[in-house]
């Protein structure tokens, strides 16, 4: 929005650019894929020391993309503003024609990024998430992108937690083609979450890397000194060491007359407040009140934090503005020329005047109904000691911030923890600050901040508990602790911190016992297994019903379904889920409130029975009150189950979307394990939704694997990561590989991995042993996979079981055996809807050697799996079918039949496809863009059922051969 900071010449103009000539040609391509709809990067990453020119090419690039069309929006980070949430970003899209913000459809979503925080409370905000928020940012700047949009943030070193999530969610999201995020920062004080994500698009491509240097000595002084003698000019080079700013500073301090020996740029700081010093003490004050001001240094906020009257402002402003010390951008708001001299002058000034501005700052802002974190910033800098009034602006802020912004909820509650009076009036209102405080930090990544938070919390109980107030907040305190530990991969000390609670005298209420048995059943089974706990959660089930507490009861059922269905004690499982399902169906949404982590686990449960619309239905209820009540922590377990379904049952596009949303959380949560669980089951998803050789299902699972090895390496997270890594193994071609990963993850008898999907982890280990010539293992392997799935007696668990014999069978030669069992394996994955499974089994029935019937059953099962892969979106099994399929299909699915479905657009893209023009050849000669040829290219796969180029110019090839 202001006039970006950058260099300028001593009377206050721009200075020209100067020796930027081959960033300006990256930028300019960069612009160029913005018109022709993509093709570049999604982020461009400007780094650079202070003063190196890194807004002064920011500037240039915005000037560039505003001549040519594109929409423009300039936000900056500042030094002092950093807990601001969105401030960044906020400050950028001020610039939007209100209209286009008016008619977005999820304007209530971006509220905190349009304002900073909601000007007043509403029942939609409580429905955000920060993750939500991120979503819906990136589809309203998609939204506004059509003909181009060039968001440039500035200084972004400072930004405010919420802002580098927001941003890191931009880097691993792209918004669109003709969107793109322009980043200036310094490397050096970049906080390393930031630095990371950038880094990590780099690798990608998404991002592209732009390091400023110095200034050449001819470029500096023949672009910003041509008048100056040559030797003098080279002098003041020298001492600047080619940075602009130091430069233009040492330059207009020798044109005011000091001597060329206190040039250099150590003596930096001295010159630059050497400018302050012609000034009087009113227009000094006036800088003060700036630099302390940030972005509300308008003129109406400084008279009155100055006193000054509107003519003796005017004319204090006029001598800062002549003087250069000032500028004035958009909206009336005055900043300092630069942020270095921001930061000498607020070092410069006296604490105390600091505080009386912000104090003054803090009381016109509420007068004028300012948003909360506004008033909060202003609030926190104005307390030298307790005072209320400032402390419940500040928790208000906090409370507000909680699902948007956490990390500044728990700044500004650290804030007013660290003023409030240790004193027994304020035991209560500590406590509670403290529990607030400490869910803030687990849910933005400071997982041991806050289980150490929750320590204090518990001991500040101990000899407390005369309060029914008291001992429910020991027990919540107790519980988060535990499920921080969990986080944490510290299973042994949560499951120890429960017992522990759960054994003391007099011990905890009823319904404690019950908060605190639950999260036990969720501790326990990774640190020993669920049969050491079966009996304390039969005990919590037990004094649910005691109570007629129905939801607790119903959590308690969801933790004995879960625990058994893990286990592979199926008629147990079932028993409880039916109960359990029995209870949640017929409570109201409202009772409901703190079952959202009892659904997610009811539908891991009826998930691993193969009940997958039952799964997903109580996970679609679960995830809904879990947005609205703001429990984010709850959702990645809810989104996993639903994506784990959705493999199932062959639906991959949402699957991947599911799979990312819980990796955007677990990122944000900063837990280890959680990440290695949630990149397990995206690995799932991506070996199915990519073509074969795709190299993002095998460096997914190998993320995952790093991951889990943060933690302690030998529990489920870390199972299901080797075991994940093994299944991409095996699809890129390395079956060694796989079978090592699996027996990593599994130990050499497998024991270790899950019971209740063990037969289908041991059709990777059967299929790796016979692609390294182990017969015997794969036999073996085999007869295990079938003893194991006839004790689960489930349809998707006996289809593994039976492809895993189909395997060896085919081995051996015997073909009309394999087929039969690929073929039950297929009509045994249907009856409980898995298609992923259905297709994949008849796919390899349709591999094997026309029999008796001249092929007609094996093209009949290419049809059906083929047709459910293509329906489903997975590419690798499309892929398969174009290697097995029989000759028979060509008949019925010959050339000219595929091709019929094509619009004659598509038929046009097909042929330029089959010439070999690559999509930017096919738009140049339709005058079409290069992202709507990829659109044609993907529906023509779909409708074809190929899944590449040489697969599709192939198929066009086989067309009718008299055809001209």
């Amino acid at each position: 929005m202001a006039e970006p900071y950058g260099e300028h010449a001593a009377d206050g103009h721009r200075a020209p650019l100067v020796s930027r000539s081959a960033e300006i040609r990256r930028l300019d391509h960069v612009l160029d894929g913005m018109r022709k709809g993509g093709g570049g990067p999604a982020v461009v990453d400007i780094t650079g020391e202070a003063g190196i020119g890194k807004s002064r090419l920011m500037g240039e690039l915005c000037s560039r993309a505003g001549q040519r069309g594109t929409t423009v929006l300039r936000g900056r980070a500042t030094e002092y503003e950093q807990h601001i949430p969105f401030q960044p970003f906020t400050d950028a899209v001020a610039d939007l024609d209100p209209r286009v913000v008016a008619a977005f459809p999820a304007l209530a979503e971006v509220t905190p990024v349009l304002y900073g925080a909601a000007r007043e409370p509403s029942p939609e905000r409580s429905e955000v998430d920060r993750f939500g928020l991120h979503r819906a940012t990136a589809a309203l700047l998609n939204r506004i992108g059509g003909s181009g949009l060039l968001v440039a943030l500035d200084d972004m070193h400072w930004a405010d937690p919420a802002s580098l999530e927001l941003l890191d969610h931009l880097v691993r999201h792209p918004v669109g083609a003709s969107v793109v995020v322009v980043v200036a920062r310094r490397a050096r004080q970049t906080p390393v979450p930031l630095d990371a994500a950038l880094t990590r698009g780099v690798d990608t491509g998404a991002v592209l890397r732009m390091g400023l240097g110095p200034l050449a000595e001819h470029d500096c002084v023949e672009g910003l000194t041509p008048d100056l003698p040559r030797g003098e000019a080279s002098e003041l080079y020298a001492a600047s060491e080619g940075n602009p700013l130091y430069f233009l500073t040492l330059l207009q301090a020798h044109r005011a007359g000091a001597p060329m020996r206190r040039l250099s740029k150590a003596g930096l700081g001295s010159l630059l407040l050497d400018e302050l010093t012609p000034l009087t003490p009113e227009q000094r004050h006036v800088v003060e009140a700036v630099t302390a001001l940030g972005d509300h240094a308008t003129p109406s906020m400084l008279a009155l934090v100055t006193g000054r009257t509107d003519a003796e402002l005017k004319a204090d402003l006029g001598t800062l503005a002549r003087r250069d010390l000032l500028r004035t951008g958009a909206q009336g708001r005055l900043t300092l020329r630069h942020p270095v001299l921001r930061t000498l002058v607020h070092d410069s000034t006296d604490p105390w005047v600091r505080t009386g501005i912000h104090r003054l700052a803090t009381a016109e802002l509420a007068r004028t109904g300012a948003p909360l974190a506004e008033r909060a910033h202003h609030a926190e800098r104005s307390l030298t000691g307790w005072d209320p009034q400032a402390a419940a602006v500040l928790t208000e802020a906090a409370e507000q911030a909680a699902q948007t912004a956490p990390a500044s909820c728990a700044h500004w509650l650290a804030v007013v923890l660290r003023h409030l009076p240790h004193t027994p009036e304020h035991r209560a209102r500590r406590r509670d600050l403290m529990l607030l405080r400490a869910r803030a930090l687990g849910v933005c990544g400071g997982l041991r901040e806050s289980r150490d938070l929750l320590h204090e919390v518990i001991a500040l109980a101990d000899g407390h508990d005369d309060t029914a107030a008291d001992t429910g907040s020991r027990a919540s305190a107790v519980v988060l602790c535990a499920v921080m530990e969990r986080h944490l991969g510290r299973y042994a000390e949560a499951v120890a911190l429960l017992r522990r609670e759960l054994s003391r005298s007099p011990g905890p209420s009823p319904s404690a016992t019950v908060a605190l048995g639950m999260e036990l059943g969720s501790s326990a089974p990774h640190h020993t297994s669920y049969p050491t706990v079966r009996a304390e959660i039969a005990r919590t089930l037990s004094v649910a019903r005691v109570l007629g507490d129905e939801v607790a009861e119903a959590g308690a059922l969801a933790v004995c379904a879960l625990g058994e269905a893990y286990e592979g004690d199926m008629t147990a499982a079932g028993g409880f889920a039916r109960q359990a399902a029995g209870i949640v169906d017929a409570l109201p949404d409202s009772d409901l409130t703190g079952l959202c982590e009892a659904l997610g686990r009811l539908g891991w449960a009826e998930a691993f029975m193969n009940r997958f619309a039952d799964a997903e239905r109580h996970t679609d209820r679960g995830l809904a009150i879990a947005r609205r009540t703001g429990q984010i922590y709850l959702l990645p377990h809810l989104l996993l189950c639903k994506a784990h379904v959705r493999i199932q049952t062959c639906r991959l596009p949402s699957a991947l979307e599911l799979a990312e949303e819980a990796e955007d959380i677990a990122r944000g949560i900063g837990s280890d394990e959680l990440l290695a669980f949630v990149l397990g089951t995206k690995t799932h998803v991506l070996v199915e939704a990519c073509p074969p050789g795709d190299p993002r299902p095998l460096a997914t699972a190998e993320e995952a694997v790093t991951a889990a090895a943060a933690g302690p390496g030998d529990n489920w997270w870390a199972s299901i990561a080797w075991s994940t890594l093994g299944y991409a193994a095996l699809i890129s071609g390395d079956p060694q590989r796989a079978r090592d990963a699996l027996l990593h993850a599994g130990g050499n008898g497998v024991d270790r991995l899950q019971p209740s999907m063990r037969p289908l982890l041991l059709e990777v280990l059967v299929v790796a042993a016979l692609a390294t010539g182990d017969a015997d293992s794969a036999r073996l392997w085999a007869e295990r996979a079938c003893e194991e799935a006839e004790q689960l007696a489930l349809p998707v668990q006996r289809s593994a079981a039976m492809r895993c014999a189909g395997h060896v069978s085919l081995s051996r030669g015997d073909t009309t055996a394999a087929a039969g069992l690929f073929a039950s394996a297929a009509e045994t994955s249907a009856q409980c809807g898995a298609v992923i499974w259905e297709a994949y089994s008849s796919l390899l029935a349709a591999s094997i050697p026309a029999s008796a019937d001249g092929g007609g059953s094996a093209g009949a099962a290419w049809l059906r799996g083929h047709q459910l892969a293509s329906a489903g979106g997975a590419r690798m099994l499309v892929g398969l079918a174009e290697v097995v399929r029989p000759p028979v299909t060509e008949a019925a699915t010959g050339p000219q039949q595929l091709l019929a479905a094509l619009t004659a657009r598509e038929t046009e893209i097909a042929e330029l496809v089959a010439e070999g023009l690559t999509s930017q050849g096919i738009a140049a000669r339709l005058y079409i863009s290069r992202r709507t040829v990829e659109t044609h290219i993907s529906k023509i796969y779909r409708k074809t059922g190929v899944a590449s180029r040489v697969a599709l110019a192939a198929l066009m090839a086989r067309r009718t051969p008299d055809r001209p």
